[in-house]
This record gives C-alpha cells, structure tokens and sequence, in this order.
C-alpha cells in the first residue's frame, strides 16, 4: 500500500477471479462427491473407486487443513467456506447413512483393491510427489505474482477440474462393463488427474 492506495500489481490473481481457497474448495467437493456417488450407488455389486481417487482424497484433506485468508481489498473467505461446510456436512451425512443400511458393503467400497494397490501404489505416490512439487518449484521460480505463472496456474485448475468431472461420467460409463476391460484406460487418466490436481495444490501452497 502507497499513501493509503493499493498497489494492484502485488496482489495475486486467483484463478478464475475467484476468492482464495475456492478452486481447492471446488476440487475437494468434486473429490468427495465421487466417493459419494461410489457409497449411494443402486446396485449390489461392490463399486469401487480406483487406488488414485484415494490419493485425491489426500488433497482434500491437505485443503482443509489449510484455513482460507483474505489477502485482496474486497476478497471474502465465505464461498471457500461454504463449498467446506458442504462437502464436509455432506460426507458425514453419505458415511452415516451407508454405515447404516449396510456396514459390510460400505466396508468393501472403500478397500483399495489389492491388485491394485500392489500394482499402482508406487507409481501413483511417484505421480502426487513429482506433481506437488513441480507446482511448488513454478511458484518458487517464477512467483506467485507472475503472469505466466497464474496462467499456468488456472490452467492446472481448469484442466483439473474438468477431469474430475469427466470422471463421473466415466465411472457412469464402465460401471457395468466386464472387469478389467477398461482398466488400463482408467489408470492413465487417473494418474493424469492426479498429476494435474497434484501439481495445482503444490503451485497454492
């Protein structure tokens, strides 16, 4: 601030011109709503979210954990805190309600597949890691008031957006065909949108 004024150009831009905290917030809603839909879904047979939507859930938690502050003249932290009281309300309302009606289903539901998890682990922590960490250096090396890195930046937050919407249909889309089938596919994107979201949360840190 220069004489009681602003200066404009040292206040970073959040993507989409929307307050601090709400594109993480809009992920982790979107992350949550998976499991969501993953729990209520009809059908007896045991759905279960891929080993990379678990290491989703790690961002969430890495989101909320992180309290939103206001850093522009004008900027609120109350959508970024509605889209918490949501996803948080809603995920204790999905959690009770399966645990309910029927504990053994909810259970196998949310256990990683053990193929899978043998299989991807590794390489699925190599991708969180690699991708948190690049965002992280791009802030460090271009700054967070640079141009080029706020675009990158919404970039990330656009693209990664997008995937995890996808991502219902997808999983809308396979849900009934043959096991393994579509396997391969589904890894790579996921390992794709776990890169992006990854390396989004590492350029906000």
């Amino acid at each position: 601030m220069s004489n009681g004024v602003y200066d404009t150009a040292m206040i970073p831009r959040h993507p989409f011109g929307l307050p601090l905290g709400s594109v993480r917030a809009f992920m982790s809603l979107l992350i949550c709503g998976f499991f969501w839909m993953i729990l209520l879904w009809p059908d007896s047979t045991t759905a279960k979210p891929l080993l990379g939507h678990f290491f989703l859930l790690a961002m969430v938690l890495m989101a909320f954990s992180s309290a939103p502050t206001v850093q522009a003249v004008g900027d609120s932290a109350l959508l970024p805190w509605v889209l918490r009281v949501i996803f948080v309300g809603g995920s204790v309302a999905v959690v009770g309600y399966t645990l309910y009606k029927d504990p053994a289903l909810f259970s196998a539901r949310m256990t990683p597949d053990v193929a899978e998890f043998r299989d991807w682990w590794g390489p699925l922590m190599a991708i969180t890691a690699a991708g948190f960490a690049a965002g992280l250096l791009m802030r460090v090396i271009l700054g967070r008031h640079n141009v080029v890195f706020q675009t990158l930046r919404s970039w990330l937050g656009l693209i990664g957006m997008i995937m995890l919407v996808l991502e219902f249909a997808l999983f809308m889309m396979f849900v009934s065909t043959e096991p393994g089938k579509t396997d391969g596919f589904m890894h790579i994107w996921q390992a794709v949108e776990v890169g992006v979201v990854a390396s989004y949360f590492g350029s906000r840190t």
